[in-house]
């Protein structure tokens, strides 16, 4: 009896080490976030669509513990002590991460989405271009304002984030000699309060402004309170980014003239197949400017109800 309890115990842990050496043999992809919003569940909904696809490897979809950059990169460096082999990330701050980001490059190939770090060793950029975004919401400024003479607010979460200075200088592109001005840009460092007290300084400290533009998804809901708490809903322009369901509610009851919307799902998707692919040999996914843009759209009345209802069955999977 001994030796059947035996020999069952030896085959259980040959089972176990069986099991976990499979385990290891998965191949371990890591997709890195900039700093917690429910913007991000679309990527992670990406993210969960191509693991299915992906059985021999582990994706896993990370958040710092906070939106920095010191952060951010402590965390890759976990990651790749780890073992992870590849990842794809959303940079806080790339002017100041490129020697992290190099570090990180040398040992495991790096791929860059949402904000970009062109100066990096990255392989590829797979995102918006944010470039664009701006032009267009600019262009939905000019179309909402309909001649009249704007003095426009921006707020954004990172001022020195390559998504925060493309969409800027998009959105200043697009407005310029058509009567509107963006007078400044306040920053909160995806600090949801400061946000907040941004939006609430400004309808004290600046009356003659009438337009605002919020260039990170947390931002236009922050604005819709601030304009809803002064009576101020509908008489302050606003045009938006992303797809927050404040936002949309916004855009759909008129409070908000229109948003660019991006396709964060489709990051987190495709992502994860362009670098389990990379790490197979093909890289024919990389074009030669390393860069894979996903474009993006304008949201506005005429569509919002039909987005929404994509949107709500995508992050239900």
């Amino acid at each position: 009896m001994k030796s059947l309890i035996s020999l069952a115990a030896v085959l259980a842990a040959g089972l176990v080490l069986s099991t976990g050496t499979i385990a290891q043999d998965k191949q371990q992809l890591a997709f890195v976030v900039n700093a917690s919003s429910d913007f991000w569940k679309l990527a992670e909904a990406g993210v969960k669509k191509a693991q299915a696809e992906l059985p021999n490897y582990e994706l896993q979809f990370k958040y710092p513990a906070q939106g920095t950059a010191a952060l951010q990169n402590a965390l890759m460096d976990d990651l790749v002590a780890a073992g992870t082999d590849a990842i794809m990330i959303s940079s806080a701050d790339p002017k100041n991460s490129i020697d992290a980001f190099n570090r990180i490059a040398a040992q495991v190939p790096l791929f860059t989405t949402d904000s970009d770090a062109p100066a990096s060793n990255r392989i590829a950029y797979l995102g918006s271009s944010n470039t664009l975004a701006g032009v267009q919401a600019g262009e939905e400024m000019v179309k909402a304002m309909a001649g009249k003479e704007g003095k426009c607010m921006g707020f954004v979460g990172f001022l020195g984030a390559d998504n925060a200075v493309e969409r800027i200088a998009g959105f200043r592109q697009a407005i310029e000699g058509k009567g509107i001005e963006l007078v400044d840009v306040r920053g909160d460092d995806v600090d949801f309060t400061k946000a907040r007290t941004n939006v609430d300084d400004v309808l004290v400290a600046n009356p003659e402004i009438n337009c605002m533009v919020g260039f990170y998804s947390y931002n236009p809901p922050k604005i819709y309170e601030a304009l809803q708490a002064a009576g101020k809903l509908g008489a302050i322009t606003v045009v938006a980014f992303d797809e927050d369901p404040v936002t949309l509610g916004a855009v759909k009851e008129g409070s908000f003239a229109s948003t660019v919307v991006q396709q964060p799902f489709e990051w987190g998707y495709q992502g994860m197949k362009l670098m389990a692919a990379y790490l197979e040999g093909d890289k024919s996914g990389i074009p030669a400017d390393g860069l894979i843009i996903v474009p993006t759209k304008v949201i506005n009345k005429d569509n919002v109800d039909e987005f929404s209802a994509d949107l709500k069955a995508k992050i239900a999977g």
